[in-house]
């Protein structure tokens, strides 16, 4: 028994010698090439749409992590099984075995969106380094000189990882110097942030702004070489020093995913510095049969946005900051698009490079090739913040407060029930414009017992949120959020 639980450990060694030797490779080189990362983006893409929403659904954004661990861990089961057989006296299949694992991650690599020749290198290392490990820890050792192989075969795998992981969250290049907006913002109208204890604040926290994108590593494009395509009658290219040139807009915007559930976390409001993208798109010129703007990221991803709902005059951008600074690596350095009234999977490309103004019959983009709505407006929807669900409070006045979105058109009221009774009219905060969301808040005279609150918004066109829960597949979620509260 302790030959078998040795040799497994030896597999289990190789395993982590070669995800280090990767890592390392990987940090230093690209750190989307991690053979870890390649093949959590081939799982992403193959897996069913309803697998993506059960994922999502269940694990929120912990959903990436729980897939890189599920990944590991059969990759440690797998290591363990081949270290097993080595210790039969099988050495080279079972290092080949270890090998063919990292050739895996080549392959997967190669093949994935925006691939690059260097983009192999990290996974043919990996196998290099597991299949080599493999074999020196399964030679005849004595039994000391082996306990010190393997652990300083341990250390050193861990300290290659974690070496790699620092190296692949080093911070993009100097972030660029924002110059003042052409087109200022206006300062926010006095009561549009309500400040209850709890409540959603207006302007919401760069750190603590959602993010929900099939990225598994940040892409971190480096500005020198970032480099910005347009595609229309002509093709033009910009650095983001030819985008700082065209005049900056600054607006207050809220962003939606199409996969928030009702009362979900997903959405979030920010202010927004940028290049109006109907300038840009005019400047490269627009074919008169273009219905759909392509854009691609960094990493490959795709989105198709309405052709005519960018250049309606609504306050489109590229942009280029969020909250008065430049645009973190997880919310799209360098440049962005930001489109409001539609949900974020066909306005909110992130890390973007290249805008392709062409056909939906031509070319589909990564979430409407999955099923999803292809145009994506955002349904009116409210959220109670205040109080929290399962609150225990004490009898009298309460305030139920909570924000409402109805991006482009705007929230005209948010209404409150208790016990599906009558409906009351909550007090507005005022907006800046119909592209936020709007806080609300209702006074509620609790009485002792169990009571379920439920809030509805009516935006103004005067079409008042759906009561019946849908999920978000394909086109946004509906249904009243409720929550229920304890009265003592």
């Amino acid at each position: 028994m302790r030959r078998v639980v040795r040799a497994g450990g030896a597999g289990l060694l190789s395993a982590l010698a070669a995800l280090g030797g990767a890592e390392l490779v990987a940090g230093a080189l690209q750190p989307r090439s991690s053979p870890v990362v390649v093949v959590g983006g081939m799982v992403i893409d193959l897996a069913p749409t309803s697998v993506k929403e059960f994922a999502v659904g269940t694990f929120g954004t912990a959903d990436k992590p729980v897939l890189i661990g599920t990944i590991i861990a059969l990759l440690l089961c797998l290591a363990f099984i081949l270290g097993i057989l080595a210790g039969t006296g099988r050495r080279i299949p079972a290092a080949a075995g270890v090998a063919g694992l990292g050739l895996l991650g080549a392959a997967a690599a190669a093949t994935r969106p925006a691939a690059a020749p260097l983009d192999v290198v990290a996974s043919l290392a990996a196998a290099a380094v597991g299949a080599c490990t493999l074999l020196a820890l399964t030679r005849p050792t004595p039994p000391a000189s082996g306990r010190r192989t393997f652990l300083l075969t341990g250390a050193g795998s861990v300290a290659a990882i974690a070496a790699g992981r620092l190296l692949a969250s080093r911070a993009p290049a100097t972030a660029p110097a924002l110059p003042p907006p052409a087109d200022p913002a206006r300062p926010l109208p006095a009561g549009a942030d309500l400040r209850i204890s709890g409540l959603s604040p207006f302007v919401t926290p760069t750190p603590d702004f959602y993010r929900v994108d099939t990225a598994l590593a940040v892409p971190r494009p480096a500005l020198d070489g970032w480099t910005l395509r347009v595609h229309g009658t002509r093709t033009i290219e910009l650095t983001m020093a030819d985008v700082l040139k065209r005049g900056l807009i600054e607006r207050d915007i809220t962003l939606t995913c199409v996969s928030n559930e009702v009362g979900g976390p997903y959405t979030g409001n920010a202010r927004w510095l940028g290049v109006p993208l109907a300038t840009l798109l005019r400047e490269a010129g627009i074919p008169a049969d273009a219905d759909q703007l392509l854009s691609r990221s960094a990493d490959g991803w795709t989105g198709g946005t309405p052709v005519d709902v960018v250049m309606d005059g609504r306050e489109a951008m590229l942009a280029v900051g969020m909250n008065g600074r430049p645009l973190t690596a997880e919310h799209g350095f360098p440049a962005r698009l930001v489109v409001p009234g539609l949900y974020g999977y066909v306005s909110a490309t992130k890390w973007v490079v290249d805008l392709d103004l062409t056909r939906y019959a031509e070319a589909r983009a990564y979430w409407t090739e999955r099923g999803w709505a292809t145009d994506g407006p955002v349904k009116t929807m409210s959220r109670i913040d205040v109080p929290a669900p399962f609150k225990r409070l004490r009898a009298g006045a309460v305030q139920v407060a909570g924000v409402a979105w109805a991006q482009h058109r705007g929230v005209a009221g948010v209404e409150v029930r208790v016990d599906g009774g009558p409906w009351h009219e909550a007090t507005l905060a005022t907006v800046p414009s119909p592209d936020t969301w709007r806080q609300w808040v209702w006074t509620w005279q609790a009485t002792p017992g169990s009571h379920t609150l439920e809030a509805r918004a009516t935006d103004a066109a005067g079409h008042t949120q759906q009561s019946s829960r849908v999920t978000p597949f394909p086109d946004g979620a509906t249904g009243w959020h409720s929550v229920v509260v304890t009265v003592e």
